[in-house]
């Protein structure tokens, strides 16, 4: 796209060069910014009201008549100072993280009886367009000054003098609504794409799992005839759960580095990141020890419904460790081909009955290890084991090329979207006679 006939400093070093006739503001002198403390106790005393939520914004570009929100309550006075108007912008002041902060949402219509939430701050312009506002404060350079910006050390905070004073570029009232209304056309139109591709990942999930499905119950040939099963055993007969670290036979020195898999670090496809290491003497007795060959399943939800289920191979240590939210099966080499048992276990009616034997402590869900024990499973020949493991193996990397192509495309798409935001609010592409 072209750039402006003319440039000038702007005297800010993360926004830079801006076109000649922009000028440099302070949001606090256009907008009014106003941390709300509505929180999500209803009492009946109170103006009975919609609230828009932490989640409401983080999720949203747009708050709009169609947007499904909580109800909630708030006295008259909070409700005169927080309830939202058309144009308002809204962003988060508080994560976990500095640089997840500030994330903002738009209002785009007149809304009944809807008010801003708690860990929000609701910023409501009068000398500038707030879908601008709400434009660049999405852009990279916004994000930056808002992660420099915030407080704290195991949760982050964004005070209002940081908010009040972010400096914004400011073109023409006519211009701001110009890079607004074409970033709202660009950003659907991507996000369009970005829904397509997503919606082409899940059908290449569906695919994968009807393949090892369709392989390990009714074998490679569909046009062989069904027979019944020579052999379905539980998983305790093909293998052993969650070995005991007296099995442990290599001689691990206090300070010998081993691999340690948080849940994070075990993906859906079965691949492991094993680049974390730490001391075996701090893993040795809190953490769940495994060897290679092992199959580990995660047991708490959602990780077991989303299928966390992986065959460690290749283990760069001698042994290694992970959460504790993990189940260890060992497979017994003389009974089962081990790549044929993950395949099983991985399969989908170990997680569709499995999630109906979940049981709760705190809040979360864990599938008993008795369960995975007792599991049926059909077992035939060592040799079609192998084979069909062979196949799945074959198969599945195929397809999970394909997952991850699209993925990658889906990454240069939010890239470029976040690219072109950014560009357009600092003027360094002039988007005003583009339809």
């Amino acid at each position: 796209m072209r750039r402006y006939p003319e440039y000038k400093d702007s005297s800010v070093e993360w926004i830079g060069e801006i076109p000649a006739h922009w000028e440099i503001k302070r949001l606090k002198h256009g907008a009014k910014i106003l941390p709300s403390n509505v929180d999500k106790h209803i009492y009946p005393d109170e103006i009975q009201v919609r609230l828009c939520n932490y989640t409401d914004v983080y999720y949203n570009d747009y708050i709009t008549v169609d947007t499904v929100l909580e109800k909630g309550s708030c006295k008259e006075r909070e409700f005169t100072k927080f309830a939202l108007r058309k144009d308002d912008v809204i962003i988060t002041k508080d994560s976990e993280t500095p640089d997840d902060i500030g994330v903002p949402t738009f209002v785009k219509n007149n809304l009944d009886n809807v008010v801003c939430g708690y860990h929000l701050t609701m910023i409501r312009t009068y000398a500038c367009c707030g879908e601008f506002v709400f434009r660049f404060i999405q852009s990279d350079r916004t994000r930056r000054y808002f992660e420099l910006e915030s407080n704290g050390i195991t949760r982050y905070g964004l005070g209002k003098p940081s908010i009040e004073n972010l400096l914004l570029p400011i073109p023409t009232d006519s211009e701001q609504t110009q890079i607004a209304n074409f970033l709202g056309r660009k950003t659907e139109q991507i996000d369009e794409l970005i829904r397509i591709k997503e919606r082409r990942i899940e059908l290449l999930q569906e695919q994968r799992t009807a393949l090892i499905n369709q392989a390990v119950t009714k074998g490679l040939d569909p046009n062989v005839e069904m027979k019944p099963s020579g052999v379905v055993l539980r998983t305790k007969h093909v293998g052993s759960s969650n070995p005991s670290k007296n099995n442990i036979k290599t001689a691990c020195l206090k300070d010998e580095l081993v691999v340690f898999l948080p849940m994070e670090r075990v993906h859906t496809d079965g691949t492991i990141d094993q680049e974390l290491r730490l001391p075996y003497s701090q893993l040795k007795n809190g953490y769940t020890y495994f060897e290679e060959g092992d199959i580990l399943i995660a047991k708490v939800t959602p990780c077991f419904e989303n299928g966390k289920i992986v065959h460690i191979k290749n283990l760069t240590t001698s042994v290694g460790f992970g959460s504790t939210e993990f189940i260890v099966i060992r497979p017994d080499l003389q009974k089962v081909f081990p790549p044929f048992l993950h395949y099983i276990l991985y399969n989908a009616p170990l997680r569709s009955i499995g999630k109906h034997f979940m049981t709760s402590a705190i809040g979360l869900k864990r599938v008993p290890t008795e369960f995975v024990e007792d599991f049926r499973i059909p077992i035939p020949t060592y040799q079609e084991q192998q084979q069909i493991a062979n196949f799945l193996s074959h198969k599945t990397k195929q397809i999970d090329e394909l997952i991850a192509a699209e993925q990658r495309k889906i990454e240069l798409l939010k890239e470029y979207r976040q690219s072109l935001i950014s560009e357009a609010v600092t003027g360094k592409i002039d988007v005003r006679n583009e339809i």
